[in-house]
């Protein structure tokens, strides 16, 4: 049986997150112990990790490191499959306009805020958004097996990620203009969307990744 933990540093959707993956792993029969923790050993010790956020970047990022958990999460970013779900995705880049916040720089690139210049244009983003596949990253799509092009996601984000590469950038979808939705190199994994609250099509997500070694 694999060992699935979800970082627990203070901050993020962690019970939901938690919950989903183990309906998943019920569902598809995929036998798995998912455990909410913020001890760094525990982390270092699982097969897969899942890396939440919710709130705020500069909170998410003090949390992180107060809680002495950033070791844990930068080698699992180096070693082990690794899911980033939403502000989780934000902190794998370089910096954040959100306080104008250091991230773990496990990928170059920016996070900025919408600046609609549409009135009708509500920021920040709620709702649920079509999921284009990205043409140039194909070995990626594994982690979308069974998902349609364009199936629709739920967000709650007032900031997007602007990667250096686009070699990362597994999907993405449009508000305000074209923006990442998804991104994937080696064994990394991350989305700006909650699959948790995105229904069958997010429980597909995460069966995906139960099932297979990025």
């Amino acid at each position: 049986m694999q060992k699935l933990v979800v970082v627990d540093y203070g901050m993020g959707n962690l019970r939901s997150v938690a919950r989903a993956f183990e309906f998943a792993a019920n569902q598809w029969r995929v036998p798995t112990e998912v455990q909410i923790s913020g001890n760094p050993a525990v982390v270092r010790s699982a097969d897969k990790v899942v890396f939440p956020g919710q709130g705020a970047m500069p909170d998410c990022m003090r949390h992180l490191r107060e809680s002495g958990l950033e070791d844990a999460v930068r080698r699992a970013a180096a070693e082990k499959p690794f899911f980033g779900v939403c502000v989780g995705m934000q902190m794998l880049f370089d910096r954040s306009e959100e306080g104008d916040t250091a991230g773990l720089g496990i990928f170059a690139g920016a996070v900025e805020r919408f600046r609609p210049a549409e009135p009708a244009i509500k920021v920040p983003h709620m709702g649920w958004n079509e999921v284009e596949f990205a043409d140039s990253n194909t070995n990626a799509l594994c982690m979308f097996d069974g998902v349609p092009n364009r199936q629709r996601f739920y967000y709650v984000h007032s900031y997007f990620c602007v990667p250096a590469e686009s070699a990362i950038v597994v999907a993405t979808t449009d508000y305000d203009g074209r923006f990442t939705a998804a991104i994937a190199r080696d064994n990394i994994f991350a989305t700006q969307f909650h699959p948790e609250k995105s229904h069958h099509a997010g429980l597909t997500l995460y069966k995906n990744f139960l099932k297979t070694n990025p």
